[in-house]
């Protein structure tokens, strides 16, 4: 029975010191996985507005000028095609202060395309808006916010915080702009991510930004970028 033991003591010595050898490459994986921003913790009374799909020819000149009335700084995830289809939108947000992010080129749901095809996606939109506006993004918004292994392998070799959101205004299905103000300002809380658009046929979403603003300032929200929201803006 003794070597037995002997041979059970030995086994399990070998795999714990293969354990202890193999660790620091587990840990250094789960370090290096991007991290996915739904909300940030915060102190403050700190909200980001995001909008997604543009740039668009009219609405996202809209939007900007109904940000700079209230004094607000936004995040807008673009899709590259329109970034080349409308450079003059990509750049205005850009040159009013704003933040802007990837959104992949031509906004394909990861689930319908491989790895590689999605790092293309990313590199699309990112050739789009250094070409056209001279800017590199660091956030990245997948397309239906999907989530999965391509996206995170995607985003840790760009370099990119995947921010997704924590309201949701579905303004892409609502017509009334009252409605799309009041789904933020019924579940808004300090370091939420909203999510909104600036390309959709027949949008409400200006005006309910009218709407929504005045009213967040009042409540003693403050709305800015999403990385001033993660402290790196």
């Amino acid at each position: 029975m003794l070597p037995n033991k002997t041979a059970r003591y030995c086994r399990r010595g070998c795999a714990l010191l293969v354990f202890l050898m193999l660790w620091p490459c587990f840990a250094l994986n789960c370090k290096a996985q991007t991290m996915v921003y739904h909300s940030v913790p915060t102190e403050s009374n700190k909200i980001a507005l995001t909008f997604d799909d543009g740039p668009h020819p009219s609405q996202t000149h809209r939007i900007l000028d109904i940000l700079e009335k209230y004094g607000v700084k936004a995040t807008f995830f673009m899709i590259g095609v329109n970034v080349r289809n409308y450079p003059d939108a990509a750049r205005e947000v850009i040159s009013r202060g704003h933040e802007v992010g990837n959104h992949t080129y031509s906004h394909i749901c990861p689930k319908n395309l491989s790895e590689s095809g999605l790092a293309k996606e990313l590199e699309r939109c990112e050739d789009a808006l250094e070409d056209l506006c001279e800017y590199r993004p660091h956030l990245f918004r997948p397309p239906e916010g999907v989530l999965n292994a391509y996206v995170q392998h995607c985003s840790e070799r760009g370099d990119y915080s995947l921010i997704l959101w924590s309201v949701d205004t579905r303004d892409w299905a609502v017509k009334n702009a009252e409605v799309i103000a009041e789904r933020v300002l019924s579940k808004v809380q300090p370091g939420d991510i909203v999510l909104m658009h600036d390309y959709i046929a027949n949008s409400k979403t200006p005006e309910a930004l009218e709407i929504l603003l005045p009213k967040l300032l009042a409540l003693g929200f403050e709305p800015v970028t999403v990385s001033e929201l993660l402290g790196v803006g």
